[in-house]
């Protein structure tokens, strides 16, 4: 098999990862329901009720993108069939900094390999800012049509 098709199939394997319905949940409360504003509620998320599903949707892009950075799946072609790397990526950027300060967290690791992954993309701050820009409108679509219902 050439390296491109052992590409495809780790991008193919990757997406059936994503399918898994434990997964799934993970990854529907992470891109609907956490908007952290501070490290607080990233630390908040990592040792309250949704630790599992926290840790489970950012180690996963961080491990995906690993495969990215250490050549196993082609860079443009990861790039192209995923879209929610960038989004975790958006949502956790704010508070990388100081995460990696914290004492037990080496510096360099935590989410380096998922960063690496997301400023090479040509467009990068164009990119998180339009998920961040269309997260917050989801958001507040959300809110609004929550305290509608609650009206009612």
């Amino acid at each position: 098999m050439s390296e491109q098709q052992d590409g495809a199939n780790l991008i193919l394997r990757l997406y059936e990862i994503r399918r898994e319905e434990r997964m799934r949940k993970a990854r529907d409360w992470f891109i609907s329901d956490f908007h952290p504003a501070s490290s607080k509620d990233v630390l908040g998320a990592l040792m309250g009720e949704y630790s599992a599903d926290f840790r489970m949707v950012v180690s996963y892009w961080d491990m995906a993108a690993a495969l990215v950075n250490h050549g196993a799946i082609d860079e443009q072609l990861f790039n192209d069939m995923n879209t929610e790397h960038v989004v975790v990526y958006a949502k956790m950027e704010p508070f990388l900094s100081e995460f990696r300060t914290m004492p037990g967290v080496p510096p360099y690791l935590y989410l380096a390999q998922l960063e690496k992954v997301v400023i090479r993309i040509p467009d990068a701050e164009e990119r998180i800012a339009a998920v961040r820009s269309y997260m917050k409108r989801r958001r507040e679509v959300r809110d609004k049509t929550s305290g509608e219902a609650a009206v009612n």
